[in-house]
């Protein structure tokens, strides 16, 4: 969710003409470089180092966009085909009506 706000985000920016600003760790003032999946947030390496974070399962942020951005696309294709499925029934109830 976090991923798909900052794409969300980024993207009216640019749609609108507007700076993209990195977005940076408000703590240590460092570009957020890591992914940490346990708390799905990004965060830069000096918080990767942290004791916070020193366990968890990390991921470099451009794997962790096309990894997410493939779950995401699954997701919308099963809502598709739901989508087309309900749309059939429904067809289908309104020739039944008639």
């Amino acid at each position: 969710a976090r991923v798909l706000e900052v794409a969300k985000r980024l993207s009216l920016q640019a749609a609108r003409g507007e700076m993209v600003e990195e977005e940076g760790c408000e703590r240590h003032r460092e570009p957020l470089k890591v992914f940490c999946k346990d708390d799905g947030a990004f965060i830069c390496v000096i918080c990767r180092e942290s004791r916070a974070h020193r366990s968890h399962t990390m991921l470099p942020v451009q794997d962790a966009v096309q990894e997410y951005k493939g779950q995401i696309q699954a997701h919308l294709q099963a809502l598709k085909e739901d989508r087309e499925k309900l749309l059939g029934f429904r067809e289908a109830e309104m020739r039944r009506s008639w």
